[in-house]
């Protein structure tokens, strides 16, 4: 059940039987020659709408801007500075409680939103805390899941793509888009074949050290097969996680 194709009356309806909600987020940012730069919203998006068919958990919009500086190298590239990503979530989850949601569970597709995203999670629970917020937050319970780090989906990564999968622009993130949006393919070879990899800093330090925007991956590897096994098994273990948090 996704909230943009819902009336206010199924909403309402909705929480009578649960207060917890999905909230994809991710980015648009570069992911090297063959990765869309919306992959790291649509991959949580896509499992959070399967979630919703399967489990009747109700889907938030997709938060797809993220905290992305260090790619703004690349053309397309979008960033929240951390403190604006920070009251973007505070708004949201605000918002939502007004209306009686208590458990914000934020499906993340990228690894750079995850300290910001903790960060907006202390602000929202120091509202309660020092009386700052109109309405009683004590039991608001927010919780961050990558969907990569659902049960056995890095195993799976790894049997699939071995250390070729890297960590930017990864074999696996690649083939679950592929999976989900096989319109979208591209085909594209990699020279070399496996990137660099190494720390991250400013955009122009990014672009210098990695100049596809890969890190560590070969996602010419990435196909919709491994994809649909990433896919079904990420979705499985995200919904046992969520109907535990918000039970």
């Amino acid at each position: 059940m996704e909230l943009k194709f819902s009336t206010w009356q199924e909403v309402d309806t909705y929480l009578e039987k649960s207060g917890g909600i999905i909230i994809p987020i991710g980015s648009t940012e570069q992911h090297g020659p063959n990765g869309l730069i919306g992959t790291d919203a649509l991959c949580p998006e896509s499992l959070a709408i399967e979630i919703g068919k399967q489990t009747a958990a109700l889907i938030a919009p997709t938060i797809s801007v993220g905290m992305a500086q260090h790619h703004l190298g690349f053309a397309g590239s979008i960033t929240l500075r951390p403190s604006t990503l920070i009251l973007v979530i505070q708004d949201m989850v605000n918002s939502l409680v007004q209306h009686g949601f208590e458990s914000f569970y934020f499906l993340n597709g990228h690894g750079g939103n995850i300290s910001t995203v903790h960060a907006a999670f202390s602000e929202i629970y120091a509202q309660a805390s020092m009386g700052q917020s109109p309405t009683d937050q004590s039991k608001v319970r927010c919780k961050l899941a990558n969907w990569w780090e659902a049960k056995g989906v890095m195993k799976l990564s790894s049997d699939l793509f071995g250390d070729a999968d890297g960590s930017h622009a990864t074999c696996g993130e690649v083939s679950l888009t592929q999976y989900a949006y096989p319109h979208s393919i591209k085909n594209v070879a990699m020279d070399p074949p496996i990137a660099p990899d190494g720390p991250i800093y400013d955009a122009a330090d990014f672009r210098k050290r990695f100049p596809d925007g890969r890190m560590g991956s070969n996602p010419a590897l990435a196909n919709p097969e491994a994809g649909e096994q990433l896919f079904k098994l990420a979705v499985k273990g995200l919904a046992e996680d969520f109907h535990k948090f918000s039970a």
